[in-house]
């Protein structure tokens, strides 16, 4: 039977976009999670009817597989920072680190092996530990990755805003922003804090409590120059951080809305919690 090849970033991309997990859809289609790890990353070509298969789970045209279109801006996955803090691109994973992700998502930090993580990266539990020592390492490196990726584009938001207000609504929607684009990393950062151990544990908590103190300091300087009323600008500026961070427990870019949308409403949200006076 003939075989397609080159279709496993397209497989990739659909999937995410659907919102599925690797092993969910690996599942659904009756192949191991590393048939479908290769699959994904073209170690594997997939014949006429597993190509209609996949389609059809993923609710895409087979020709959209083949030939995908390219990625909206808003849901591509990963990034590499660039003067544009609204525009990703894939962060730089190895194949280890992207297995990990799929499966720390799915069984969580403690459920995880990494025979699984081996599997899902369709790699022997040696050729892990070759680049990885430990499951801890990997997930270091994972919220290290992130923090940064969050931390330098909550920082160019902050450097467009001329008045505290603007500042403090465009470092809303880059958090926001963040949270939804890069879901997956984003929900193991926010849920895996209690499996770090130290001092990687410290060095995490210290970028997230300096991105709070940008926008603790934002929103009490726009209460300063009467654009917020809000009688408590630090605590609302907390729970509006909770908010960002919350995102990946429900955003799917199945959904009605983009990411960059999305974003743009959280932002507005926190304005009105705000209690923003017009000028």
């Amino acid at each position: 039977m003939a075989e397609q090849n080159l279709t496993g970033p397209a497989v990739r991309q659909a999937r995410v976009q659907s919102g599925l997990t690797l092993r969910a859809l690996a599942a659904d289609i009756g192949v191991s999670v590393g048939t479908m790890s290769a699959i994904e990353n073209g170690k594997v070509a997939l014949t006429i009817d597993r190509l209609h298969q996949i389609a059809r789970r993923l609710d895409v045209s087979p020709g959209h597989l083949v030939s995908p279109p390219p990625a909206r801006q808003s849901d591509t996955l990963g990034a590499t920072p660039t003067s544009d803090w609204r525009r990703f691109s894939d962060l730089d994973l190895d194949p280890a680190l992207r297995a990990a992700v799929e499966v720390f998502t799915d069984v969580g930090y403690h459920g995880a092996t990494m025979r699984l993580v081996a599997t899902a990266a369709d790699s022997s539990v040696a050729g892990i530990y070759h680049y990885h020592r430990s499951k801890q390492h990997l997930l270091v490196t994972l919220m290290t990755q992130t923090m940064a990726d969050i931390e330098w584009r909550v920082l160019a938001a902050d450097a467009e805003g001329e008045r505290p207000a603007e500042r403090f609504a465009l470092m809303v929607e880059a958090l926001a922003l963040c949270h939804a684009v890069r879901r997956d990393l984003a929900f193991i950062t926010a849920t895996e804090m209690r499996s770090l151990e130290e001092p990687d544990r410290s060095v995490i908590l210290d970028a997230r409590r300096r991105l709070q103190a940008r926008l603790d300091d934002a929103a009490v300087a726009a209460a300063a120059d009467g654009s917020f009323a809000s009688p408590d600008p630090r605590g609302t500026a907390r729970v509006v951080a909770t908010m960002c961070m919350a995102l990946p427990y429900w955003f799917s870019t199945a959904g009605p809305k983009t990411p960059a949308e999305v974003a743009h409403d959280y932002a507005d949200h926190a304005l009105a919690m705000m209690l923003v006076q017009p000028r």
